[in-house]
């Protein structure tokens, strides 16, 4: 290991981070400068620990991760799995719970069911992509889209729409249901291909502390 090195870690902005910021706590990983809500500062630093931190939109954090600007990223699982990053993701942290799903109106459902040609709106087209043409076998034309999705089948510019899905109030108040789980969602942490290799004993050390001392009770999923 080198002693001079610094552990730099990238982490999505807003309640993900002030969750890990939170969990790193536990095990003794502070970083004073981050609690400082009027500093214009990018790079927060803990000089004792030989660690950096700096936050960033949820979908670049895989991108610092994977070209080695980060070594370690924490973001939620579906911008792992829309990015498609080559990066280790070794934690499931257990919090930011959510589910992906397929939702719509009611009468959506029978087209789902006999596999028929429909219109998707997503925010997430790389996922829904995945799920229809190599888990469900069915052609779909996916629409993507950047604001509320749930606008889609309302204006009838889609049959369906993919989107995370949390307590589902704003689908009901919008005449909505799910119709498909696609998968469960959560915080994940990942790491950089060749960080692993360089730093080891810290990154393993990490993981360890943060499963056992956690009450989220994270599980490691990739190594």
């Amino acid at each position: 290991m080198n002693e001079n090195r610094y552990l730099t870690f990238a982490l999505g902005k807003g309640r993900l981070a002030n969750k890990t910021m939170e969990l790193l706590e536990e095990i003794g990983i502070t970083c004073e400068e981050m609690k400082d809500k009027d500093s214009r500062k990018l790079i927060f630093v803990n000089e004792e620990l030989k660690l950096k931190f700096f936050l960033a939109k949820g979908p670049d954090v895989p991108t610092y991760v994977e070209y080695g600007a980060a070594d370690i990223g924490v973001v939620g699982k579906d911008t792992i799995l829309e990015e498609n990053r080559r990066v280790y993701e070794v934690l499931d942290l257990g919090y930011g719970k959510c589910r992906m799903c397929v939702c719509g109106p009611k009468s959506a459902a029978d087209l789902l069911r006999h596999h028929e040609m429909i219109r998707v709106a997503t925010k997430y087209p790389n996922i829904a992509k995945d799920y229809f043409y190599n888990k469900k076998h069915q052609t779909v034309d996916i629409i993507k889209l950047n604001g509320s999705v749930e606008l889609g089948p309302i204006v009838k510019l889609a049959d369906v729409i993919v989107d995370i899905v949390e307590t589902g109030s704003t689908l009901k108040e919008n005449g909505l249901k799910v119709l498909e789980e696609i998968c469960p969602l959560s915080a994940r942490m990942i790491v950089n291909q060749v960080s692993m290799q360089m730093e080891p004993e810290r990154i393993k050390k990490l993981i360890s502390d943060i499963r056992g001392n956690w009450p989220e009770k994270p599980y490691n999923i990739g190594m």
